[in-house]
């Protein structure tokens, strides 16, 4: 006689989910390198795409401290022949882009590499479309209007804040509006992104600050969107993570080559979660600013972020607490959290040395409103997980000023 088994019969209790999962299509088209001194394998890596003739796009900042120089090397070490075009200026314009198509029509070139931060790469991805497609860049505002194929690239990102290494989108402003265009494709993406954390110590502590402001911000921002899904969020998260505590340490320590890689990844990982969740009206209130007073991006950013997390948080805010419990900033205060995200961007834009006010960038009342204006034109403001529209725009420029 067999014993038998007494089975519970009270069922087991499963929180449910906060929500159920949405369909959605995750795509990433880069293969990564990451590791010091990993610049040295360009050569390698052009010649496995079958590449003959380069194009290096890259600034004329960067000559002191010899990126450009060490890709060229390394290229023509493999073989390659390779034609540099360094006129590539901060917030690159469709200008910049015309002049780096005709610099680079005669070459008959097989492969871009891009050295530098967010605006060598961008300006890379916009030569890139109208040298194999033509036309203008305005042409391909918006998704997918390469028809034709285009040129492999690679991208060696010596800062650590874009994220465009991760991105199929050049943000190329107008050059007479100075109005950033958002041209993406798939195609445009790179079919390589070399991350090497030696590159980026030799970034000035302000370049460190504001690009680290700006990548900190790509993770808040992409992690709440309305076009958020679970595998974006965890790349938003995990790069939260890695900027959140190492952008302290190397603001303290230029030289810790430990976290300038964990920023490094932390810029790629935000990007990552860019590319399938895009961000929010913080970009949407930054960019006017940059067009109408030349602020860099990243202040821009580190500004107007403490304003758009507070006005979000009446949406987000059991989002916003995900980020500070990974911060380890959780003080009990459930109805607080978007003030206590807030206060600690704040922080660390003071600990940078910073302003964290409009007003003191030379801005004045009486602009808001066109900058209101011209703000909810950016593709960005639809995305953000509260909507809104001129008015709350206005709000939150009228508060950070």
């Amino acid at each position: 006689m067999h014993a038998t088994t007494t089975i519970p019969t009270t069922p087991r209790l499963f929180p449910a989910p906060p929500m159920p999962l949405q369909p959605f299509d995750f795509h990433t088209p880069t293969r990564v390198i990451f590791g010091p001194g990993t610049l040295n394998r360009l050569g390698e890596l052009a010649r496995e795409l079958g590449a003959t003739r380069a194009l290096l796009v890259t600034d004329p900042g960067l000559e002191l401290a010899g990126h450009p120089h060490r890709a060229r090397c390394s290229l023509e070490d493999a073989g390659l022949k390779v034609s540099v075009f360094d006129e590539v200026e901060e917030n690159p314009t469709s200008k910049h882009v015309d002049l780096g198509v005709r610099f680079a029509q005669p070459l008959d070139i097989d492969l871009i590499v891009s050295v530098g931060g967010g605006s060598a790469m961008d300006c890379a991805k916009g030569i890139n479309f109208l040298l194999t497609n033509g036309g203008a860049m305005a042409d391909y505002k918006g998704f997918g209007k390469a028809k034709k194929p285009m040129l492999p690239s690679i991208g060696i990102p010596t800062t650590s804040g874009t994220g465009s290494e991760a991105q199929s989108y050049a943000l190329i402003a107008d050059e007479k509006t100075h109005l950033k265009m958002a041209c993406g494709d798939r195609k445009a993406a790179f079919a390589t992104a070399i991350l090497d954390p030696q590159v980026t110590v030799t970034q000035p502590a302000k370049v460190t600050a504001l690009t680290g402001i700006d990548a900190l911000s790509h993770a808040v921002e992409s992690y709440v969107t309305t076009k958020r899904n679970p595998v974006s969020q965890m790349f938003a998260r995990e790069a939260w993570k890695l900027l959140e505590v190492n952008l302290e340490k190397v603001l303290h320590n230029p030289l810790d080559l430990e976290a300038r890689g964990a920023m490094q990844m932390g810029a790629f990982l935000a990007g990552t979660a860019i590319e399938n969740s895009m961000l929010g009206v913080c970009h949407a209130c930054a960019n006017p600013l940059t067009a109408h007073y030349g602020i860099t991006h990243g202040l821009a950013i580190g500004i107007m972020l403490p304003h758009v997390i507070r006005f979000n948080a009446r949406s987000v805010s059991a989002l916003y607490a995900d980020l500070i419990d990974e911060a380890g900033l959780h003080n009990g205060h459930v109805d607080a959290h978007g003030e206590m995200l807030a206060e600690h961007i704040t922080r660390l834009m003071s600990l940078a040395k910073l302003p964290t006010e409009l007003s003191a960038c030379g801005v004045s009342g009486g602009i808001l409103p066109l900058l209101s204006e011209e703000a909810a034109q950016q593709w960005t403001a639809r995305f953000n997980p509260r909507p809104v529209t001129e008015t709350e725009i206005l709000e939150l420029y009228e508060a950070a000023l």
